[in-house]
């Protein structure tokens, strides 16, 4: 027996007969919960193991570092008896491994820019309040508006130091802007910077088609996260992972119900995403949880209790796999009923009482078959991994992250010019200003004569109404890192599902032609910005 059969279908572990997790129905999200210790790393690696065999990449958060064994065989002798009850004999195996770090220390850096990550988000990340986060909003219009590139935290300690500075005219056009917000702002900006933001948001920014590659068997990279000195800063973890979700909802083309998911992305410690969230961002996580399965991502959450996850959320969450729960206090008496009640109910089984007294490695699984109904509950022993259960040595990660297939693209980082250098020089020639674009003047750009920019050029005329495009949807004139102002949001999601196929066609066509992921962003951008500019008007 193969953790993916002839059937695509990822062998999980055994009741009274296999259990298998369907591919087709992979992308339909999923809920691994259990107390500490009881086995939910392993359920995770063995899923991500059988994903990977079955040529789908996976990215997961290593919260402990238990999960980077998997580049590494596992050990036989430990797990051959447990294998042979399954049914199966046990093959020690190792996976290909890309291991990424926020902090660039134990993997590959990810950074993002201030653009990328947005004031919703942002506002999330510092803790602001509704007052502060509308400043912030206002200093995102301003550098839309300005034509500033916010790529890195000084940029946007710059636009908001000339938010202040011009307070008395933004608060005649945009509203209340008062210093001290600002500085309030500033100061929770100043936390950011010592939890280790100053490395996140910078270029080069990440590529998500890096986390999608096959390896030369057609096996499935496993992306993980070193996310142990991350977890000292909660709110910067959460917040990223929601990051990547969105990422990956507005970047991925449309593809429908496919046989198997182009990555699975498992959520560890998901309790830190929802907790305190306001309503604004759990709209946003429940719609992108919703929707991002048409995109052939599949996301599982990994948390100790089911009622970490609203109820919204719950809902989508099809394949289930619940590890033992100690019931001692009224809540974990409550969380154990919850977690029965969400199973389909198998005659067989007293849910409740099982979930109870499951000892290590064993759980209950339900996963979605047929027609994509769930399966009835059963009590199952998961599978032991191929891989090595624990974590690699120093010289080990070492070795892996040098034979990494994105080796010398992301370690060092790039300062362009951007909204800080632009301000520096305005306030050099003192040209420093928010005054607001003329009519029918894009934003980010000077008043135009009636003859092409560019001496009359064809060209000239082509990039000028590219860039005045590009200007007008994400505030600045490249194309890389830019996001839509906060009243063409709407906009950008009714033409969405329309935009998308179209678009990842002109970009891949663009892509070829002026390189990489700017021609990419390009080709997005001009078909969302031309039926956004239709709706508009």
């Amino acid at each position: 027996m193969s953790t993916v059969d002839v059937d695509g279908k990822i062998f999980v572990g055994k009741s009274a007969k296999p259990e298998y997790l369907t591919l087709h129905f992979a992308n339909r999200h999923g809920l691994v919960t259990g107390a500490t210790g009881t086995g939910k790393t392993v359920t995770l690696q063995v899923m991500a193991e059988g994903l990977a065999n079955a040529g789908v990449s996976v990215f997961a958060a290593d919260i402990k570092g238990d999960l980077s064994g998997v580049s590494m065989p596992g050990e036989k002798d430990a797990f051959v008896a447990r294998a042979k009850d399954m049914g199966f004999d046990y093959e020690p195996d190792r996976f290909p491994v890309v291991f990424w770090d926020l902090f660039g220390e134990q993997g590959h850096p990810i950074r993002a820019t201030i653009s990328e990550m947005g004031p919703l988000l942002l506002s999330r990340l510092m803790d602001l309040n509704e007052v502060q986060e509308g400043v912030l909003n206002i200093a995102f219009r301003v550098a839309d508006e300005q034509g500033l590139l916010l790529l890195d935290l000084k940029d946007l300690r710059a636009v908001l130091s000339l938010v202040a500075d011009h307070a008395a005219d933004l608060t005649t056009q945009y509203g209340n802007v008062s210093k001290s917000t600002v500085g309030t702002i500033q100061r929770q900006l100043l936390v950011l910077e010592n939890q280790g933001g100053t490395k996140f948001f910078s270029e080069p920014a990440l590529q998500l088609t890096d986390f999608i590659r096959t390896d030369r068997d057609g096996r499935g990279t496993i992306n993980i996260l070193a996310a142990d000195k991350l977890m000292a800063s909660p709110k910067l973890y959460a917040t990223f992972l929601l990051w990547l979700l969105s990422e990956m909802f507005e970047q991925m083309p449309e593809v429908g119900d496919p046989d198997k998911p182009k990555l699975v992305f498992f959520f560890d410690e998901a309790h830190l995403l929802f907790n305190d969230a306001p309503k604004a961002l759990l709209d946003k996580i429940e719609q992108v949880v919703r929707l991002i399965r048409s995109k052939g991502v599949g996301v599982y959450f990994v948390t100790q209790n089911p009622l970490d996850v609203p109820d919204t959320v719950l809902a989508q969450m099809g394949n289930r796999v619940q590890h033992a729960l100690r019931a001692f206090t009224p809540r974990d008496q409550k969380a154990v009923r919850a977690a029965a009640e969400t199973f389909r109910p198998n005659p067989r089984l007293d849910t409740a009482q099982v979930i109870m007294e499951m000892g290590k490695g064993e759980a209950l699984v339900s996963f979605l078959e047929g027609n994509g109904t769930p399966s009835m509950v059963e009590r199952a022993m998961i599978r032991p991994p191929s891989a090595r259960l624990g974590p690699v040595t120093p010289d080990e990660r070492k070795a892996t992250i040098a034979a990494s297939p994105v080796r010398g693209k992301y370690d060092q980082a790039v300062d362009s010019e951007s909204a800080y250098e632009v301000l520096q020089k305005r306030i050099k020639d003192g040209t420093t200003s928010v005054t607001p674009p003329e009519p029918g003047q894009q934003p980010g750009q000077a008043p135009q004569p009636d003859a092409p920019a560019s001496g009359g050029s064809v060209l000239g005329g082509i990039l000028g109404g590219v860039g005045g495009m590009l200007g007008g949807i994400f505030g600045t004139s490249r194309p890389r890192g830019q996001r839509l102002s906060t009243g063409q949001i709407i906009a950008r999601d009714i033409t969405r599902s329309v935009t998308n196929r179209v678009a990842g066609q002109i970009a891949a066509d663009l892509g070829r032609s002026l390189g990489g992921s700017t021609g990419g962003t390009i080709g997005r951008a001009i078909v969302r910005g031309t039926l956004g500019g239709i709706l508009r008007r």
